[in-house]
């Protein structure tokens, strides 16, 4: 992955898409960010052939206390790149895979339906999210994991926590919503 990331054009993909997580957890705290706050934020990858795949990731986050002063938190983890990678290729494979035995029909109507084929619910497992034209593109992990448990739900039969999205998983919905005006959030996204 460090390898990868050295060239110019694999790390831009990259910081765009941590920058993403970030506007978003902004967006949805208004109560600790103004309208056009933005916190200062920066990503920077290197790549040392020596540790190989051992994934070095140190964090560091700053803000105010009392009087003006400044309180920093550091973190810092190790670990095998590719072994934290392995269950989640797993469970792409087995979500994915269960996906595709899921139909839905809209009440009135006769004509059941799968999932798009670009299925954003797999996003939850992945770091750049990738979805239909005209869905929302959803960096926030806790909606995302919401959405794959409200489906499981739905499923079983039982009502969703929230979160699941529906409108933006399936062919028929996402034309309905490119047929609307855009509302001031989805032009933002």
């Amino acid at each position: 992955d460090g390898k990868n990331l050295s060239a110019p054009s694999q790390f831009r993909s990259k910081e765009i898409s941590k920058s993403n997580v970030v506007d978003d957890m902004v967006a949805s705290n208004r109560i600790l960010f103004e309208e056009d706050e933005h916190p200062d934020h920066v990503v920077v990858i290197k790549y040392v052939p020596y540790v190989a795949d051992s994934k070095r990731a140190m964090d560091e986050y700053t803000s105010e206390i009392f009087m003006g002063g400044k309180n920093t938190i550091v973190m810092h983890n190790t670990c095998e790149d590719s072994l934290l990678a392995t269950p989640l290729i797993y469970d792409l494979v087995i979500l994915g895979e269960l996906c595709q035995r899921i139909s839905v029909k809209r009440e009135g109507e006769d004509k059941w339906e799968n999932f798009h084929p670009v299925l954003s619910l797999l996003s939850y497992m992945l770091k750049a999210p990738l979805v239909p034209s005209g869905a929302p593109v959803v960096n926030a992990l806790f909606t995302q994991r919401c959405a794959v448990i409200n489906v499981m739900r739905a499923c079983l039969g039982l009502a969703p926590d929230n979160h699941m999205t529906l409108e933006h998983k399936f062919e028929s919905t996402l034309a309905e919503l490119q047929r609307e005006p855009l509302s001031k959030k989805a032009r933002l996204s």
